[in-house]
């Protein structure tokens, strides 16, 4: 298994938490930062411009995603071009369809063509990604986020989406796949090996970077201490 610092793959952190986000943001292995409205949600987000915008006060380089939530295609289109115009850092997360099924790849390309940054997000299929190929300007930086994580949770393998969307997409010179929502650290190694740009990840997930290469020796007797400490504590009897 290869290190972090030989990997190739940009490490993103996804999060809510201020506190949390200028931690990960003055990690100089993470080169990037997303969130969503449901992560915002778990940490007691109330005002979304609000929280934005302080996010920005710390993250003024690194690129940061931030998501429209209408369901309404036009309404979408104002949204992202608010959001835009908070930061050039700034990358406006479009979902591939809204809440009914309907394709946003119009809006998608739409915006692209005027410049504003992309993150086309909660992309699962390879109909998708086709759709999304034909729609987004190649001289416009963007992302296309393909949840791998929950693709996996379903019993299926997402490597050969992600191999075959990085072909397709790679067409598109300005346009990086990101893998998202992972369930653990090995798939920053599995994203890595089929040369994916970015994964993005929760804390729970970043957190373990220092177990890499760790002795699996020492980590099972690590293990056994803490199943033993753990039933002391707890002073159960048989």
């Amino acid at each position: 298994m290869p290190e972090i610092s030989e990997l190739k793959i940009k490490l993103f952190a996804d999060g809510a938490n201020i506190d949390e986000i200028a931690k990960m943001n003055a990690n100089v292995l993470i080169k990037g930062l997303t969130t969503n409205p449901t992560l915002m949600k778990k940490s007691g987000v109330h005002n979304y411009k609000d929280f934005c915008l302080e996010v920005l006060q710390t993250v003024k380089e690194k690129p940061i995603s931030f998501e429209v939530f209408s369901d309404e295609i036009e309404e979408m289109e104002s949204q992202a071009n608010k959001i835009a115009s908070w930061a050039e850092n700034v990358y406006v997360k479009i979902p591939i369809t809204n809440t009914k099924g309907h394709s946003t790849a119009d809006l998608i390309g739409k915006l692209s063509r005027q410049g504003i940054k992309v993150n086309v997000t909660a992309v699962m299929t390879e109909k998708q990604i086709l759709e999304i190929s034909r729609k987004l300007d190649s001289e416009t930086p963007s992302y296309v986020s393909i949840f791998a994580g929950r693709i996996a949770d379903t019993g299926q393998d997402p490597i050969p989406l992600v191999t075959k969307s990085l072909k397709i997409l790679s067409q598109c010179r300005n346009t990086e796949i990101i893998w998202a929502s992972p369930r653990e650290l090995l798939n920053i190694f599995q994203a890595d090996a089929i040369g994916c740009q970015i994964i993005t990840a929760t804390s729970d997930v970043l957190n373990k970077l220092s177990l890499i290469g760790y002795d699996l020796t020492q980590y099972s007797l690590d293990t056994v201490k803490m199943f033993y400490r753990d039933a002391l504590e707890c002073s159960y009897k048989i």
